[in-house]
Order: structure tokens, then sequence, then C-alpha cells
């Protein structure tokens, strides 16, 4: 958490910065016994468009399933959401143009942090400029491995290695 204040507060005062208007962070898991869905409304983050820096943060206890008893594994078992209770992205968008109208590809180059965990990444994504409103989406692969997430034993077929992340947030002027 603190990383991601650290970013926003450091934005340079004279830059013009977008707020999220609306966001939406999904994860999935498919296996071969169980597909598993959670979708989160409560992320909050900050743009700058005229250098590509990005930050965003969260509440990993704010993730709805489809089923109540997977929501509680999810925080208990596997995000340790009450040890753990934000997971964040600082960094910078690479391939970024402040043209407005088009369709760009770029890719979030920086840290992710989930579980305690902060690791380099680089995120591809695409990016929309409108009259008053940035909208940003992704879909990018997070390993558990990689980020210290056990699976019990006992749940190991139920939930795969590789969980499929989806971002979807549309920035506004403050």
């Amino acid at each position: 958490m603190f990383l991601f204040w650290f970013s926003v507060l450091n934005l340079p005062t004279h830059a013009q910065r977008f707020v999220l208007k609306s966001g939406r962070i999904t994860v999935s898991s498919e296996t071969s016994i169980e597909n598993i869905e959670a979708k989160n409304d409560k992320a909050t983050s900050v743009f700058n468009p005229e250098n590509g820096d990005i930050a965003f943060s969260v509440p990993n206890n704010q993730f709805k399933f489809k089923k109540k008893l997977m929501e509680e594994h999810f925080n208990e078992k596997y995000m340790e959401s009450e040890k753990y209770p934000r997971s964040s992205f600082t960094g910078r968008l690479e391939g970024f143009g402040n043209s407005s109208g088009e369709k760009q590809s770029i890719k979030a180059v920086g840290k992710l942090s989930i579980h305690g965990v902060s690791r380099d990444v680089t995120i591809p994504g695409t990016v929309w400029l409108l009259d008053k409103e940035i909208r940003m989406t992704s879909i990018f692969i997070v390993r558990l491995v990689d980020f210290d997430i056990k699976i019990p034993q006992l749940l190991w077929q139920n939930i795969a290695e590789e969980i499929e992340v989806t971002v979807d947030f549309t920035y506004r002027r403050p």
C-alpha cells in the first residue's frame, strides 16, 4: 500500500492526472474440475498521461465470487487478506501516445505486488483516448508460485496454477 501512495504522491504536481472513474479487475481459474471467477470493482488508480506513470491498488477482500465458500477460501487460505489486504501495481506505460481517438497497444512496465511479494513485470494492454476519458484494458497471467500463494493439497485439481487477470479501467480528469 505504501508503494502505491508513494507513487501517487510523487507524480509531478503540474501534471494532468486522471483518476479512476470506473474499474473492474476479474480473476479466473480454469481446470478440468471447476472454473472459478471473481470480480472486484473497488480498485483505486491514478494515471499521468504526460509521462505514462500509473499506479493502482485493489482490496483483496472485495473480490466477489458466485459461491460464498469460494470467497471465504480465497480470502482465508490463498490471499490471506487480513495479512495482505491489498494488491497493487506501480509503473509506466510504454508505447503510449497522447493523441485522442486512437486505440493504442501499450505495455505497462513496473512492479506488481500480490500476497506480500513484489515482482518486476511487463503487462500488455490497450488504451483508448476519448474526449475527457481514457480507457485501459489488459489481460495477463499471474503464476501463483511467483507470489508465494500456495494451493492446499486437497484442492490442487480445483485451482489452476496460473490465474488469468483482466483489468478494465476508465479514467476521468479530476
